[in-house]
């Protein structure tokens, strides 16, 4: 017999060898000893009083066997002879979309502008230490995507676009630990992430896949509103049956291509502001109601913040418990923050951008000029304004919390895990109104939520502004841009998609809708 319950224990309880099998025991009113084992399906920390409870689902086994196979089991073939299907980008959305085209016994040959993820290491070197920035490879582009060196979280409201389990039993098959099978929140960690991307590489290379890198697609041959050929920037051309297009949020040349072609784009609103860095200490003191060092059986504090201001949501995006804030630009005379924690989200800091919703419509009338580019044009403005504002060194802007809320000039940051250049600006003084004066109104609002969270310790560094794609590439139905036959818009570069997992269901999706159509 099998039966699935919820539990619950506190502090005290966690630390007690047996806790859980006795409290099933005790709610199931069988003896201890009846239970063959416990398996954990679901685990998450209650914190919302001063008492801290770890809740779980458990399925209890009572004279069974708890030995069981996975539901999820994956069946690659040889595909090396098969017909072919194209895609253009090897982050998630890419990824995915491959290995389910081996599944389905078509060949993928898939296109990235980057390196892969192993060399992709010097050119993120070469971004922290000398500010130089490769156009094709960095924390944006390369193998794995945006998600490689980006924390790895893989939480998403997503739930009716596809099978999450799924996804997740395909990275632990693919080397990722079994706990994102049972976490509340799952994270891989940007330290583990690299060699699970290596093995799925390797699995679309053994089964017959193709990756091809450093070769960044330059121009679409359509005839007759159909695509037919691929050309590369080195004047290579593939003739192409159906191209999935996964180049991910940040790969502006493809969303200018397409437009230049007068293929349909769409406008499409987005989030951008800021990266705000405490000390983990005081988040971990505000969620765990804690004083000093937290109890080793609680991982590093998280948090969710939202507020209206103006009709216009201010939230956090993307925090990362225990860990720091990267340099993400995509080419040089720019500047972009970004966040990552390691697996054991040890770093002392914890960082989230917290973002202001903007409605391209009716926020940047400037911009209409660009049409549906007004958004991207937008992003740009800022990003190069944050460059000359930190020096030209492509070091982000800076400013103590308190001092931007109250529009003063900070001096003195403390020493946190990036470096202002010289001549750096004050976020105040940077940040056009839309975004700094409701900025300022949220943290204020934030302070109340989190008592503690407005304090002198806290800095923020702009800007974060790539939290999804300012285009939407259309699609009807069946996955396919309206216009162009054999072209499958997918993931966060199409608008479809908000993290790994979501963009990983919407790769399947889309190469299960582009076999479709061969």
């Amino acid at each position: 017999m099998i039966k699935e319950i919820q539990l619950r224990t506190n502090l005290i309880e966690e630390k007690k060898e047996g806790a859980l099998l006795h409290k099933a025991a005790k709610k199931l009113g069988v003896d201890s000893k009846e239970i063959s084992g416990i398996k954990l399906l679901r685990k998450s920390i209650d914190a919302r009083k001063k008492e801290i409870f770890f809740n779980y689902k458990v399925a209890v086994y009572i004279d069974e066997n708890i030995l069981e196979k996975s539901a999820y089991s994956f069946e690659y073939k040889d595909v090396s002879k098969a017909k072919e299907i194209h895609i253009i980008g090897f982050g998630p959305a890419g990824m995915y979309a491959a290995l389910r085209c081996i599944e389905l016994g078509y060949k993928p040959i898939v296109l990235e502008r980057g390196k892969n993820v192993q060399e992709r290491r010097r050119d993120i070197k070469a971004i922290n230490r000398d500010h130089i920035v490769n156009d094709n490879s960095n924390y944006c582009f390369g193998e794995g995507g945006a998600g490689t060196y980006s924390d790895g979280k893989l939480y998403t409201r997503s739930l009716k676009r596809g099978d999450v389990r799924r996804i997740f039993e395909n990275l632990v098959y693919h080397g990722a630990t079994d706990q994102i099978l049972i976490d509340a929140h799952p994270h891989i960690g940007t330290n583990k992430l690299p060699k699970i991307i290596q093995n799925i590489r390797e699995t679309i290379l053994n089964f017959g896949g193709e990756i091809h890198f450093n070769s960044k697609v330059s121009d679409f041959v359509i005839e007759n509103n159909k695509l037919v050929a691929i050309r590369l920037e080195n004047n290579n051309e593939l003739t192409v049956n159906s191209v999935i297009l996964a180049t991910g949020h940040s790969a502006r040349d493809i969303y200018e291509l397409l437009h230049k072609k007068n293929i349909a784009l769409k406008a499409k609103s987005f989030a951008m502001g800021v990266r705000v860095e405490h000390p983990q200490e005081i988040i971990d003191s505000i969620q765990y109601s804690c004083k000093g060092v937290r109890d080793e059986l609680l991982p590093a504090a998280a948090y969710s913040l939202v507020h209206q201001v103006n009709n216009r949501g201010v939230y956090s995006f993307c925090m990362c418990p225990g860990g720091f804030i990267v340099p993400a630009a995509t080419s040089s005379g720019e500047v972009v923050v970004n966040g990552m924690s390691p697996s054991r989200r040890n770093n002392k800091f914890a960082n989230s951008g917290i973002v202001v919703e903007i409605n391209v419509d009716k926020d940047i009338p400037k911009y209409d000029q660009f049409g549906p580019l007004k958004g991207l044009e937008y992003q740009k403005s800022l990003e190069r304004l944050a460059f000359t504002s930190g020096g030209r060194t492509q070091s982000a802007p800076a400013q103590r919390l308190v001092d931007f809320v109250d529009g003063k000039i900070s001096q003195d940051l403390n020493d946190s895990s990036y470096q202002p250049g010289l001549n750096s600006a004050p976020m105040h003084s940077l940040l056009p109104r839309l975004i700094g004066n409701r900025l300022r109104k949220g943290f204020h609002a934030f302070g109340k939520k989190m008592h503690g969270y407005y304090t002198n310790e806290a800095n923020i560094v702009g800007v974060e502004s790539r939290t999804s794609s300012p285009v939407n590439i259309p699609r009807k139905e069946n996955l396919e841009h309206p216009e162009i036959k054999g072209l499958f818009p997918c993931g966060e570069g199409g608008g479809y998609a908000g993290g790994i997992v979501s963009a990983a269901m919407d790769g399947e999706r889309c190469a299960e809708a582009a076999i479709e159509l061969l």
